[in-house]
């Protein structure tokens, strides 16, 4: 039989088990709550855009270069020949260079043909086109080592079908040499006719 001392030492043997359980709790609870906060950071990247422009400018002498974007208002051909006494079987020659402004991304150039006026010489002419390389001296000998670009003996009307890479930023230059044919094959009624021609360059960037 247990005696009241026994009882009390019972009683406060049970009180101080529940204080260190409950205090056991409270430091368990607290790491608990501890593991939950953590220290934060962030990296962020970012950047801005431009769109470039890809431009093309024109020369008669492979030096002054300046934009001619409207058919109206073309850069004027020099013909080695002037154009207004062409005679059977004479072949004139004229440069007309191409390359990118600066600045400019780089592209492609293509050769194209307008449709002539006049009346009625552009019936009786052919013509050629050829790159010469660096050569801005667009004479028959530069002609004959050139590269085809409009075979000799096409009808005006006709453009290329290939089509030339050109640097961005004006780095390098493409240079046309057009050779325009009345031939000997010419009739009596090409005498005292006339015809205006525009040769247009589409540049296409790359």
């Amino acid at each position: 039989m247990r005696t009241r001392r026994a009882e009390r030492e019972a009683k406060r043997l049970r009180s101080r088990r529940i204080r260190a359980a409950l205090a056991g709790g409270l430091v368990f609870g607290v790491g608990a709550a501890m593991t939950l906060a953590a220290w934060t950071d962030s990296e962020n990247a970012g950047a801005s855009f431009t769109a470039g422009r890809f431009d093309i400018v024109g020369a008669p002498d492979g030096v002054s270069f300046s934009s001619h974007p409207s058919p109206g208002a073309p850069s004027a051909l020099s013909f080695a020949v002037a154009p207004t006494a062409l005679a059977p079987g004479t072949t004139t020659y004229a440069l007309f260079s191409v390359r990118t402004a600066n600045p400019s991304i780089a592209g492609t150039l293509q050769l194209t043909a307008g449709t002539p006026t006049g009346t009625g010489l552009a019936a009786h002419l052919t013509y050629g086109a050829r790159t010469i390389g660096a050569s801005t001296s667009c004479t028959a000998t530069t002609y004959g080592t050139g590269t085809v670009v409009v075979p000799d003996g096409s009808a005006l009307t006709v453009g290329a079908t290939g089509t030339q890479a050109v640097a961005a930023n004006g780095a390098s230059q493409v240079n046309y040499c057009l050779a325009v044919t009345l031939p000997t094959t010419a009739s009596n009624t090409a005498q005292g006719l006339t015809m205006t021609q525009v040769w247009q360059v589409v540049g296409t960037s790359s």
